[in-house]
């Protein structure tokens, strides 16, 4: 394998494992922020309020990925960019839900379904900051 080929292997295998350290970190953030707000009597009703349930779990989740980026050395662009991926679903699935077309419940599974390609997307925008660990 020449040299060129090892170095480029070796960026994509960095990518890829980025993308599971952010999917990682989204998730941690989701569940520990989840518990602490729980904790404290700030959750919100999924059943009652599906709009702000999902804006509070993005926002979790956003904080997550944040933090994880910063402490892999990103930027702030790429950051806030990343944690806009994790509104950005809702921005057809709140108007098809209001209409009728899509249940509650089904709006978290499809926003979590749209994030992973989405975080793919952003992350490809600025890939060789994202092959570089940020660091």
């Amino acid at each position: 394998m020449t040299q060129t080929a090892s170095s480029t292997r070796r960026r994509w295998s960095r990518f890829a494992l980025h993308y599971v350290e952010m999917v990682v970190a989204m998730y941690a953030g989701m569940v520990l922020l989840g518990l602490l707000v729980s904790a404290v009597g700030l959750g919100v009703s999924h059943a009652r309020h599906p709009e702000a349930a999902y804006l509070v779990m993005a926002a979790e989740m956003s904080a997550g990925m944040a933090a994880w980026m910063r402490f892999r050395g990103h930027r702030w662009a790429p950051t806030l960019e990343m944690c806009a991926v994790m509104f950005v679903p809702v921005v057809p699935l709140f108007p098809l839900m209001w209409l009728g077309v899509v249940g509650d419940g089904s709006v978290m599974t499809l926003a979590h379904l749209a994030m992973f390609p989405l975080m793919l997307a952003a992350m490809l925008w600025r890939r060789e900051e994202y092959a570089a660990c940020g660091g």
